[in-house]
């Protein structure tokens, strides 16, 4: 026997329950994971409160893991006994101690990677490299403006887009993570609570606007989003931190300069395992050549994670959050 966290209803961070689970041998194509580390998401909430709809319930939950492969189901190549590996897309159930999972959503971890770190990477830097190097590839002297810039993903967007050249706007909720938010290299920090942000961005590119938007935070900002957006802008709404993005009708878009606007999932831009392995390889690179430096900010026993969820979604969390087995 093993424990996993395992929701029987949609709700609260109660519903999250601690359960012995059994798991078996693996599959044809999957592998026994022992989990090292995990990975806390936003995600995580939504698939708990049911924002985002699980196939079935009960479940288990979690995207982002790194672990060590116990054993291998027919079929498997690539891939030893004993090996490092770590995944951030795949069937929910990382908030576990053991699982079974599919071979090729998997990416095996260099030396120069270690476990908490990839736990703190794997969903959040893929989200990066897609946002920034597949979305909109970033290019030298932009202006973006980047939401949530204290967060995991704000955190890890940020320094990878001032590696590329890019000056970076960012918004955050108070003084204390203006301050995270500057430490990671953002040129110009608005505390959105307080500032209207929409004018600030207008001020720092002198009326023009910014070519992308990159917003996590949903509700909140999504208007005023779309206001910072120069003609032909393009507005990327990829989380629900404050609420989902209301409905909007195209001549909105059409009235505000021509604008783009999409919501997207990373497993669209890695359907594929090699795929997955050159956005992972680009993540790898730009973390141990120093371009990009993780900050674990918390971390949790992994029996504790509704309380983790609470704090996440109480804003009182910066950079990434770790839960240990």
């Amino acid at each position: 026997m093993t424990k996993a966290f395992r929701i029987h209803e949609y709700g609260g961070p109660e519903v999250l329950k601690w359960e012995d689970v059994t798991v078996g041998d693996p599959g044809p194509g999957q592998v026994r994971l022992r989990h090292t580390a995990v990975g806390l998401n936003f995600v995580d909430t939504y698939m708990r409160s049911g924002l985002y709809k699980l196939p079935s319930l009960p479940s288990g939950i979690g995207q982002e893991a790194a672990g060590v492969i116990e054993a291998l189901g027919s079929g498997v190549t690539g891939f030893k006994i004993g090996q490092r590996v770590a995944y951030g897309i795949g069937p929910a159930d990382a908030y576990s101690e053991t699982r079974l999972f599919p071979a090729e959503r998997l990416v095996a971890l260099p030396d120069a990677i270690d476990d908490r770190t990839a736990a703190a990477i794997m969903l959040k830097g893929l989200t990066t490299w897609y946002l920034i190097r597949r979305i909109h590839p970033v290019q030298k002297g932009e202006t973006i403006l980047l939401h949530a810039a204290a967060g995991g993903v704000g955190q890890i967007a940020t320094q990878w887009a001032k590696h590329l050249g890019a000056t970076v706007i960012g918004t955050v909720g108070t003084d204390e993570k203006a301050e995270i938010a500057k430490a990671r290299g953002c040129d110009h920090v608005i505390v959105y609570t307080r500032e209207d942000f929409t004018k600030r961005v207008r001020e720092i590119t002198g009326g023009a606007g910014v070519p992308v938007v990159y917003d996590s935070v949903g509700a909140a900002t999504f208007e005023g989003s779309l206001d910072c957006l120069r003609p032909t802008g393009l507005m990327v709404t990829f989380g629900n931190a404050s609420g989902p993005a209301p409905a909007i009708q195209p001549g909105t878009l059409a009235a505000k300069g021509s604008l783009f606007l999409t919501r997207p999932r990373l497993g669209d831009y890695v359907p594929t395992h090699d795929l997955l392995l050159s956005a992972a390889k680009e993540l790898f690179d730009v973390v141990t050549g120093g371009h990009v430096k993780i900050e674990i900010n918390q971390t949790h026993p992994l029996a504790e994670a509704a309380q983790a969820q609470r704090a996440l979604e109480a804003r009182k969390t910066t950079g990434c959050t770790v839960l240990t087995p």
